[in-house]
């Protein structure tokens, strides 16, 4: 039952570490933590959902349009931080993304109401059987998302002219401008494709989770989660973060005494890992 729930909550996994591998690059190339990165995708996919439901579009064509939304959504934002917050340093431009994510949440709640929304599966059903367990088509789906989306990263800032640009920018801002990169260009292009990611592996998940406004704005905590476990800056700990925390979590639903505790995992990670990134300075203070 336990290796069940592990491979359940395996999905899920693979949604955090999409989301974690997005946040990182935000980290990486645009100075920002972004915490409306599954906001963002959230107001997509309810947008995708009226369509489809309210407004009698193929579900097909809801659904691009919604991702194509979320994209657009965080595009905005981006252009937003690099127009008015291009010198701010990383927390000031973080914190404009909280103010987005309660903005966003708040929207939800008046456009569609604080209540599960009926998502149409866009994947569905077992897609192989192992030792009398089942995987879905949702879990071999997000995790190879999750490989994917990593690698594609990393060859692209290694071996692309963009990612050599996007390099400097991140690395070497002001001299990267006066060498002509055109900077609020490339930092609106990385909202964008991020967004997009974001929005797309959320409609994935979203019919097989909670699917409330809240709940899914919210998914950027265990992102955050394991994003941090890579320092915001290895994609590939930021993959094996998010599927360990949802191997974790989908175990310890399993077991009745850990069942409400699988919801505070992602804060008792956080915390330890920021403790943990810290303990230099606190035992040299001890000393």
């Amino acid at each position: 039952m336990m290796l069940q729930g592990a491979l359940a909550g395996l999905a899920a996994g693979g949604l955090y570490a999409v989301l974690a591998v997005c946040l990182t690059l935000m980290s990486r190339l645009v100075r920002v933590v972004n915490f409306a990165q599954s906001a963002t995708g959230m107001s997509g996919c309810y947008v995708a959902v009226f369509l489809s439901v309210d407004l009698g579009l193929p579900m097909w064509l809801a659904t691009v349009a919604g991702i194509l939304l979320g994209g657009l959504l965080s595009a905005l934002l981006g252009w937003i931080v690099s127009t008015w917050l291009a010198e701010a340093d990383t927390g000031t431009r973080s914190a404009v993304t909280v103010a987005v994510l309660l903005l966003l949440i708040s929207l939800s709640f008046i456009l569609f109401g604080n209540k599960p929304q009926p998502f149409h599966p866009i994947l569905d059903g077992p897609a192989v059987t192992i030792g009398g367990v089942v995987i879905s088509q949702v879990t071999v789906v997000t995790v190879a998302l999750a490989v994917l989306v990593a690698v594609a990263s990393r060859i692209v800032l290694s071996r692309t002219p963009a990612g050599v640009r996007l390099r400097a920018l991140s690395e070497r801002p002001t001299t990267a401008e006066l060498l002509g990169i055109p900077a609020k260009r490339l930092s609106v292009a990385v909202w964008a494709v991020t967004g997009v990611v974001s929005t797309l592996v959320i409609s994935i998940v979203a019919p097989s989770q909670s699917n409330d406004a809240t709940s899914l704005a919210m998914l950027v905590v265990p992102a955050a989660a394991a994003a941090l476990l890579g320092g915001f800056r290895r994609l590939d700990l930021a993959v094996a973060g998010g599927l360990g925390l949802g191997l974790i979590q989908g175990a310890a639903a399993q077991v009745d005494g850990l069942s409400v505790v699988r919801y505070f995992l992602p804060f008792a990670v956080i915390v330890a890992l920021l403790l943990w990134s810290q303990r230099k300075e606190v035992w040299d203070a001890a000393r």
